[in-house]
């Protein structure tokens, strides 16, 4: 069965799990979400019915599929029809609420299976794997469960269905529903109907009210909405780390060898993701990540930061190939792991004290920053002053590049800044003084180096002549005015040599792996807003109609997009393109206050 991104993502804050259109669970990783991917048929296709590594629902004579979530959540509905007027629902979900006054988020994945028309007859297959897809887990089983043996984890299945039919995979008629819970092996001494139907009304419950508090804009509601329960869905519950997608290995495009493992923790990335969340008036997620924050910049030696982290911290992501799975459509290599956590990219430092900036001016936050915090992030502003015009790898993370990136030394910039910023806060005048002469002095530098007269354009690297999309970000971080004619002339150069059809490319010269070939669908959303900034509202407008007419059938969006095909390529669903739906959506809706 050919892969494709058309995928459903549950989950509960501690796992995740992506469904394809026929109810498949084709990737979920346990214990957590940089775990062994326990379902990985998105990493190993098979043919119906054969090989190992997913769970799947499989209606006799199936003909359509239809995909939704139920409103305003994260319990995702398949529903399938067979060719004899025959039909049934599926409903997953991964259980989150609050229970005994505390979020219970178990290693759990439910699926509610229900007749809905005539007389479906149906296979349920679960199929289990181990060490990246290596081996099919060993069985054992009792009246109303089995259960699964792989290496370092143990998965039970306790269903409602008769457990025959379950071990042999028959084909059987769904009179009424079906339930089947899939968690870590541990005996459930509730009535499976009972729990099963109590844990989906109580998660259903939570993501309502999740959602009720969100400040959406007038326009698009639905599609934020779904951008921002897809971001909280990247969050890791127990320590605050946001991951860049749930996936690893999804090509940029097809045999680029551009495979990366996105299951980690980028500063760079979660600094936007909060920002976006806090756009929408949601702080939750925002406090865990900076208590993550924290505790990365405490534990930092010499104050140095890397790009990337893992979901607890840690420090060392080694990245190897493995070949237990062939990849996405046969595409590999698979990887696991990512050695961008050695590079030195200096935007981290901005990323870290914008971030963090936040306890110092929000006052809905119940921990504030104080002088403490803000003399451990003085000493990152002291690095990213001496780094600011030192070349490294650059947010694009080219492996064997370097070059004193803009973008970088803006990040530096908007460290120093911030740094000012909150010193005025704390009623600090000489502190205020100190960081606003470093950061005009990188202004100034960032001005002369950065900009070329020639192209008439701020580029992507000191004293070089090539245009990259972060570029479109200057306004945004409060480096320049949206009104300067060198803002414009920018966005000019960009549309001259950055975009193909209705996208933008983040850069568009050779790499370590030769010519991008696919546009970064976050960059098109940036040039919208740039569009905006300038006045050029009805442009925006169009070409936002344009890009979300590409999003999945969910309103999902991975990483990179084929600008002739439309077609979706790299992880999914990836953060810093639902980030850049929430900003456009929020800037270009009409006010409320305008709306009636």
């Amino acid at each position: 069965m050919k892969s494709n991104l058309n995928l459903g993502l549950i989950g509960n804050g501690r796992i995740g799990a992506l469904i394809n259109e026929k109810a498949e669970i084709v990737w979920y990783c346990v214990p957590r979400f940089d775990g062994d991917p326990t379902f990985c048929s998105l990493l190993k296709e098979h043919e119906p019915g054969e090989g190992f590594g997913y769970s799947s629902v499989d209606l006799i004579d199936v003909v359509t599929t239809k995909q939704c979530y139920e409103e305003h959540s994260a319990i995702l509905v398949t529903r399938l029809y067979d060719a004899h007027g025959g039909a049934v629902e599926i409903s997953d979900f991964a259980p989150r609420f609050v229970q005994f006054g505390r979020m219970f988020t178990p290693i759990m994945v439910i699926r509610h299976i229900k007749r809905i028309a005539g007389e479906p007859r149906i296979v349920v297959r679960i199929r289990p794997a181990y060490n990246y897809g290596r081996h099919p887990c060993d069985t054992t089983f009792g009246s109303h469960h089995i259960r699964y043996v792989g290496d370092n984890w143990t998965m039970r299945v306790t269903t409602t269905m008769p457990i025959t039919y379950l071990i042999e995979e028959s084909p059987s008629f769904i009179e009424d529903r079906v339930s089947l819970v899939i968690g870590p092996d541990e005996t459930i001494p509730e009535n499976i109907h009972m729990l099963s139907r109590r844990f989906y009304e109580d998660t259903l419950q939570y993501w309502k009210e999740w959602v009720r508090d969100l400040a959406i804009p007038f326009e698009w509601q639905e599609e934020v909405i779904r951008a921002a329960i897809t971001l909280k869905l990247n969050a890791f519950e127990d320590t605050g780390a946001i991951v860049a997608a749930m996936t690893t290995s999804i090509p940029e495009s097809p045999n680029s060898v551009r495979n990366w493992d996105y299951r980690y923790c980028w500063l760079r990335d979660a600094y936007f993701v909060i920002s976006a969340l806090n756009r929408l008036s949601t702080t939750e997620t925002m406090e865990r990540y900076l208590n993550f924050l924290v505790n990365v910049v405490a534990d930092s030696k010499d104050k140095h930061l890397q790009p990337a982290y893992g979901i607890s911290g840690e420090t060392r992501l080694e990245e190897y190939v493995v070949d237990s799975l062939p990849g996405y459509r046969g595409i590999g290599p698979v990887r696991v792991g990512n050695d961008a956590y050695r590079q030195v990219q200096h935007d981290v430092y901005g990323s870290a004290i914008l971030a963090v900036a936040h306890t110092f001016f929000d006052c809905r936050l119940v921990k504030r920053g104080g002088m403490t915090l803000f003399r451990r992030l003085e000493e990152l502003g002291k690095v990213a002053f001496k780094v600011y015009n030192q070349p490294d790898a650059g947010l694009w993370e080219r492996r064997n590049i370097i070059k004193t990136h803009t973008f970088s030394a803006v990040m530096c910039w908007a460290a120093c800044d911030r740094l000012a910023r909150i010193a005025e806060r704390l009623g600090l005048p000489e502190r205020k003084n100190y960081w606003q002469r470093r950061a005009l002095i990188i202004h100034r530098a960032i001005c002369r180096r950065a900009w070329n007269e020639k192209r008439q354009a701020f580029v992507s690297s000191f004293d070089g002549d090539s245009l990259d999309a972060s570029i479109l970000l200057l306004p945004e971080l409060g480096f320049l005015s949206a009104r300067d004619p060198r803002f414009e002339q920018t966005v000019t150069a960009v549309e001259r040599e950055l975009i193909q059809g209705n996208f933008v490319y983040r850069y568009v010269e050779p790499d370590d792996f030769g010519l991008p070939e696919n546009a970064f669908i976050v960059c098109t959303f940036w040039y919208i807003c740039a569009l905006l900034s300038l006045g050029r509202k009805e442009e925006a407008r169009y070409l936002f109609s344009r890009i979300m007419s590409r999003a999945t059938p969910l309103g999902l969006f991975a990483e990179h997009i084929n600008p002739a095909t439309g077609e979706q390529w790299g992880n999914f669903v990836q953060t810093y393109s639902m980030i850049g739906l929430i900003n456009a959506a929020v800037r270009l809706s009409k006010r409320w206050d305008e709306a009636f």
